[in-house]
């Protein structure tokens, strides 16, 4: 997932669960305006562990992959 499309994907997530902003806010321990501000994708200084937390909350992790395309290629790949 691109940093972009988290807020979205964290606001269908949310719906899923049948969660209101209020309610997820609450469970992750910040306010329900900081939460509708990550959905609009407004993440500002929002910190990678806010948004464990609310992953964590709707039940979803953080995962790293590597980034494929970018520089040059590896001798094996071509």
């Amino acid at each position: 997932m691109k940093l972009h499309e988290i807020g979205q994907t964290i606001k269908n997530y949310r719906k899923e669960k049948r969660l209101t902003q209020e309610q997820l806010a609450k469970q992750a321990d910040i306010s329900r305006v900081t939460l509708g501000k990550i959905e609009r994708g407004e993440l500002g200084s929002v910190s990678v562990k806010t948004l464990d937390i609310i992953l964590f909350n709707l039940g979803f992790e953080i995962e790293f992959q590597s980034i494929s395309g970018f520089g040059l290629p590896v001798l094996g790949s071509l």
